[in-house]
């Protein structure tokens, strides 16, 4: 089975007085995306590494680096969660949020839906 790399992210290092509360939010949203992520990962059997950005210069550039240009916002940094199958690039929350919505999630992941592999002997 692949694995599935979620890109993490758990808090902001850098808060400037006056948006420490929209900061905050804003943290607490990304997580909560990020929970739901996993959440389904988890539900569905579907191992995965969860790896934390904030922790790895590394891991930061190697995401940056893979996400395809067209998919990179105008400004800034891509935030997470990102999600990859392996090397490739699978979307961010928005997108899987959207292929769950649409019952493409499989697909979405690059994997063989649940159902297909149970009938599979």
């Amino acid at each position: 089975q692949r694995e599935i790399k979620s890109s993490s992210i758990w808090k902001y290092s850098h808060i400037v007085s006056d948006e420490h509360f929209s900061l905050s939010v804003f943290s607490f949203q990304i997580k909560k995306k990020q929970q739901d992520v996993v959440r389904f990962l988890e539900a569905n059997k579907i191992e995965f590494e969860e790896v934390d950005i904030t922790m790895s210069e590394e891991q930061r550039q190697w995401m940056y680096k893979n996400i395809p240009p067209e998919k990179k916002p105008a400004q800034g940094n891509p935030l997470p969660p990102q999600i990859f199958n392996d090397d490739r690039y699978c979307g961010d929350y928005d997108s899987f949020f959207e292929s769950k919505e649409s019952n493409t999630v499989f697909s979405f992941l690059g994997l063989k839906s649940q159902l297909a592999s149970k009938a599979e002997p």
